[in-house]
């Protein structure tokens, strides 16, 4: 899941207030270290920290609620707006269309990943990306760009002796919508990679130059960003390995504060990994509020099967539609994150029910799991109750695994049965969580 600890910390926040029997001086002041506390440790700027919770502070005991809304609703919504201001308060601005972008930044910021990253999200989105090995310097570079786009399957072009003569025969070469140029990096912004990422931009006249800076670096973001963009220009930011440290909310703070908008985030490892940025959605996860929207378009991108997800979501579902919809979901990147895009369901208890490893199913497991479904007789994959010993046995022989596969199968298609049935089953299906996920893909009306 993103930002873990901010994210359980901020959840705790908010319970606190729920929780509030009186909301007064001493109960907002509490609330306010709790909320300084949990920001701190995700090296968010002391000052920084200082002056929001103290804007919150005069809110809640100098205004007066809007009509219809108690001080304590009045305090979850003061507070969840701070923080949206506070993390970037608008979405940064990102078309789907021909373009050139130029990605820049320090050395082991990210730069050749993302860039990967950005061609698979544009591709998935209708349009044709090619990527350009712009860092001659750093060894290898130019072969892992090259792997990243035989991965993704789009074109490369790195013929050339120096960054500019790379650019310029890529430009007239190439005929794709979207060029990404990956640019080098250094260890420190010094004059001589100053000088060739103004001759890149001169070239390449970019529509887009990206600061790609690393979450672990937290509140130094605010300076690299400030200086990137004295020098070329920037147009936004994009926060990598966001899944990997500590320091994410001080980093996403910090380059919100230099005035640049952060548009994307690395979210993990994966291709699909990267999640464009809108503090709105990203202040709703993070609180354990969701992001249905986020879902959605992962959904669709997947191609998610909406009949079947339907029936998984009221807990009647085969062994078919059980596997169908795990590589739909697989598609879609990490199930831990997609589940904690569905509202209220990360903190009502149910996630803790399913089964241990569940919620990043590899890929291995699920290669077995299609042998042995395939191995069972159609009466089997409708109704799994019946599998027993000696049909374990049969299955586990014909699919060439093992019996305790077999096993292992049945034992988690039962379990996630019933924490769906429990979760999406009957009158929770109407008014739970996951009802507004359903009404949300057009499949509701049950």
């Amino acid at each position: 899941m993103v930002l873990d600890r901010l994210g359980s910390g901020l959840k705790d926040t908010f319970k606190r207030i729920a929780g509030l029997g009186v909301v007064d001086k001493k109960a907002v002041e509490m609330v306010i270290r709790d909320l300084q506390r949990v920001l701190l440790q995700s090296d968010v700027d002391v000052k920084m920290v200082f002056e929001m919770t103290t804007r919150i502070k005069e809110r809640i005991l100098k205004e007066k609620p809007p009509t219809g809304l108690t001080l304590k609703e009045y305090f979850i919504r003061v507070l969840y707006d701070e923080l949206v201001a506070f993390l970037g308060e608008e979405q940064g601005s990102f078309s789907l269309k021909p373009q050139k972008i130029l990605l820049i930044g320090l050395f082991a910021s990210g730069k050749t990943t993302t860039a990967g990253k950005l061609a698979k999200w544009f591709k998935t989105r209708g349009l044709s990306p090619a990527l350009v090995g712009c860092d001659v310097h750093r060894p290898a570079a130019r072969e892992q760009l090259s792997q990243l786009a035989e991965k993704m399957d789009v074109p490369v072009y790195i013929d050339g002796k120096t960054a500019e003569e790379t650019a310029e025969n890529a430009l007239s070469e190439s005929k794709e919508d979207v060029i990404i140029f990956d640019s080098a990096g250094r260890n420190a912004l010094d004059e001589e990679l100053a000088a060739e990422l103004r001759n890149l931009g001169e070239i390449i006249k970019p529509d887009e130059v990206l600061l790609v800076i690393p979450a672990d670096i937290g509140q130094a973001a605010r300076r690299q960003a400030e200086e990137f963009s004295k020098l070329v220009g920037i147009t936004g930011i994009i926060i990598t390995k966001m899944d990997g440290t500590a320091k994410a909310g001080g980093a996403l703070a910090a380059a919100a504060a230099s005035g640049a908008k952060v548009k994307f985030m690395g979210v993990g490892e994966k291709p699909a990994d990267l999640e464009q940025y809108d503090p709105k959605r990203f202040v709703s996860k993070l609180i354990g509020y969701g992001d249905i929207q986020g879902l959605i378009e992962k959904a669709k991108n997947a191609g998610f099967n909406e009949d079947a997800a339907k029936r998984m979501m009221e807990g009647k579902f085969t062994l078919n539609e059980f596997y169908e919809q795990l590589k739909s979901m697989q598609g879609m990147g990490s199930l831990s994150k997609m589940l904690d895009m569905i509202p209220g369901l990360s903190s009502s208890g149910l996630m803790k029910k399913m089964p241990a490893g569940f919620m990043d199913v590899q890929e291995e497991k699920m290669k077995k799991w299609k042998y042995a479904i395939d191995s069972m007789t159609p009466e089997e994959r409708e109704n799994p109750d019946i599998i027993k010993n000696t049909r374990i046995s049969r299955i586990a022989k014909g699919s060439g695994t093992k019996e305790s596969d077999i096993r292992d199968l049945l034992k988690n298609f039962k379990q996630i049965k019933k924490v769906m049935k429990m979760a999406g089953g009957g009158k929770g299906l109407k008014r739970g969580p996951l009802a507004r996920l359903m009404k949300q893909m057009g499949v509701g009306g049950i």
